[in-house]
């Protein structure tokens, strides 16, 4: 029995789950939500005084 493809076929898998991932976090990143909170944390951050 030969698992001359075993590698790859395991290859192909990782890297549409890793696509798969890229793809939804950066979904949730780009979101409302999440880029309101982002903006509104460095506007805080930048008129804190010192």
């Amino acid at each position: 029995m030969s698992d001359a493809g075993m590698s790859t076929v395991e290859y192909a898998i990782g890297t549409i789950a890793a696509a798969a991932f890229a793809f939804v976090l950066y979904t949730v990143l780009t979101g409302d939500s999440v880029v309101s909170t982002l903006t509104g944390l460095v506007e805080h951050a930048l008129s804190v005084k010192s």
